[in-house]
């Protein structure tokens, strides 16, 4: 894995190909798999956070990333700064935040397809706390993908900081809205809607499931969820379905429906990280909406045959290795 200095300052006037924006924080994951929570007696501490996570993998294959995020003034703070200077993501961005622990995620692990989430963000999450006042708006616009979710909507400050960034961003590069729905954060889930349309206005691309891009758009069906983000102002739509793999659709008309590849599901949580840090990965090499989500759908099978998930990112030999074997082996 790459190693970064402790603010990877060498090459910093240069634009990253990445910036995400959102969660961080501490999964701890069972080292036993179908066994409940309460009967679990190990865990694997790891990197975690579905913004981080993304900015993790696109530095993986190859990419120059940061993520803008906030953690506790505590001792999983600095595990997390260490972790993504490990990793290689630029941690200029991550501020302590006093008074507020980080966060902590517990999951269950019932493979295929039962992978219960535990959020501990009480009184509040860090990463809640990004200012606009703090945003290094020139690095934003200059980066060539910016990544911003749902999440980042769900309060304030957290909700002007994320649409400032992406309003400064208007016309400049791609910018990525994570539909990322977790109703647990939303104090009025049905206020969500407004947010997640003014966003949409600023956004390139949107990336979601069906039950996400059924909150942005009130479509559940993917073809018709896809048009209505277009319609939204989007010039990508990327409907992820599941087992029946994913649908994407351009402004320009083209697009894509593609199956998962097969693969021994483990620990599907991270999988989507996976699919967003190559889908940044593919668009910043150029390539065709079809190849794009190929190699995404490949990332993210390769991530649910793993346990963890920030250490499970794939390099781009396991990708194309995975590609070229039409599964995940």
């Amino acid at each position: 894995m790459p190693e970064a200095g402790p603010r990877a300052a060498e090459g910093a006037s240069e634009p990253y190909d990445v910036i995400t924006m959102g969660r961080i924080g501490v999964d701890l994951y069972p080292l036993q798999t179908g066994v409940p929570l309460a009967r679990v007696s190990s865990f694997g501490k790891f990197l975690g956070g579905s913004a981080t996570n993304v900015a993790v993998a696109a530095a993986r294959l190859g990419r120059r990333t940061a993520v803008v995020t906030r953690t506790g003034e505590d001792p999983f703070g600095t595990y997390l700064h260490e972790e993504l200077r490990r990793f290689g993501v630029d941690d200029r961005w991550v501020a302590p935040v006093a008074g507020l622990p980080t966060p902590v995620t517990f999951c269950e692990v019932f493979p295929p397809d039962d992978f219960p989430l535990y959020f501990y963000r009480q009184p509040k999450a860090p990463d809640l706390e990004i200012d606009a006042h703090e945003l290094d708006l020139d690095a934003l616009r200059r980066a060539r993908v910016f990544w911003m979710t749902g999440t980042g909507l769900s309060e304030e400050p957290s909700r002007t900081a994320t649409l400032a960034a992406l309003a400064h961003r208007a016309g400049a590069g791609t910018s990525v809205f994570d539909l990322d729905w977790r109703p647990m954060f939303w104090t009025d889930p049905a206020s969500a809607r407004p947010f997640y349309a003014e966003a949409l206005r600023h956004a390139t691309v949107a990336v979601g499931n069906v039950d996400e891009v059924e909150i942005a758009t009130g479509e559940r069906d993917p073809h018709a969820a896809a048009r209505a983000l277009l319609d939204a102002g989007v010039e990508l739509a990327v409907v992820k379905q599941g087992p029946k793999g994913v649908l994407a659709v351009h402004r320009d008309g083209t697009s894509a429906e593609v199956p998962p590849l097969p693969v021994r599901v483990l620990n599907g949580l991270g999988a989507g990280d996976a699919f967003g840090g190559s889908l940044c990965h593919g668009l910043l090499a150029g390539w065709d909406v079809e190849r794009v989500m190929r190699y995404a759908n490949a990332a993210g099978a390769i991530v649910a045959s793993r346990l963890e998930c920030s250490s499970a990112m794939p390099t781009p030999d396991e990708v194309e290795d995975a590609l070229a074997a039409g599964a995940v082996r």
